[in-house]
């Protein structure tokens, strides 16, 4: 299969486990959400894991360390954002940053950027700023604490962006030698993490039933787009499959429209055409 067309699989998967993520932060305490969705992407790694071979060496396994701290950050970030009511903000700025790093990596790694590829890294700061803001009409409704908090959910997703980008520069690094080992070794970092967050903050960790479902299918499509993610960066440069894999927002923002009825104001609209152009561009040079 085209490593890109793995890469755009690997989209999809994110979208639409952010969403169930974020859907179900909204009924229970982020850190339980976490913890439930990585114990099962956990299982299901070390199921898939033995079906491709690898032999991953000490540097692999690192990588894959790191991979899983930042991803543990990542994803603290994302649901708390999620969480807020506005997804259609968060997931878009998300997206961009964590496209953000990679490219950055791969022109410090001695990558040539086109004027296409730079005037894609501009277009994608117009395309935070006319995501994150609100339209005017909305702006004079809400007060001074409702703009701090949205200016909160705004720094929040960029946090967590950056996050993701490291784990996507990353779990790249690895060899193709290693097979899935590498993704084992971060999904296992992450949620001994979380764990250990929530045993420190004394956190109970039950789930209702209907948002425990919702948490493991998040979980499932998660594990799932890091497997399809890796698969893609052995068969494309890592600019490239990062920026393809980077298209989740539209999953995301698509499935909150159609599902929770977020409407996409005219400038957010702008700014998600933006981003998508940004992409295009961005990916056009390699």
């Amino acid at each position: 299969m085209p490593p890109l067309l793995i890469a755009v699989g690997a989209a999809a998967a994110y979208g639409a486990a952010d969403f169930l993520g974020g859907l179900a932060s909204r009924r229970a305490p982020p850190s339980s959400v976490i913890v439930s969705s990585q114990a099962l992407a956990l299982v299901l790694g070390l199921c898939a894991a033995p079906l491709l071979a690898g032999e991953p060496a000490l540097g692999d396994l690192l990588w894959g360390a790191g991979a899983g701290l930042a991803y543990a950050i990542g994803l603290t970030l994302l649901y708390r954002g999620l969480a807020s009511g506005e997804m259609s903000i968060v997931a878009p700025i998300t997206g961009i940053c964590s496209l953000a790093l990679p490219v950055l990596f791969g022109l410090a790694a001695g990558e040539r950027l086109g004027a296409g590829a730079l005037g894609g890294i501009l277009l994608a700061g117009v395309a935070i700023d006319l995501v994150s803001r609100e339209p005017a009409s909305g702006a004079r409704q809400r007060g001074r604490t409702e703009r701090q908090r949205l200016r909160a959910v705004v720094f929040i997703a960029i946090g967590g962006g950056a996050a993701f980008g490291v784990f996507l520069t990353a779990i790249a690094r690895s060899g193709p030698q290693a097979g899935l080992w590498p993704i084992v070794v971060a999904r296992a970092l992450t949620l001994l993490c979380h764990l250990l967050l929530a045993a420190g903050r004394r956190r109970d960790l039950r789930l209702e039933r209907s948002t425990l479902r919702i948490a493991l299918a998040g979980g499932a499509l998660d594990v799932l787009a890091n497997i399809l993610y890796l698969l893609s960066t052995r068969g494309a440069p890592l600019s490239l499959a990062a920026t393809v894999t980077s298209l989740y927002p539209a999953a995301t923002v698509l499935l909150a429209s159609l599902v929770l009825g977020e409407r996409i104001h005219l400038r957010r609209g702008i700014g998600l055409m933006c981003a998508a152009l940004a992409v295009i561009l961005i990916s056009a040079t390699h």
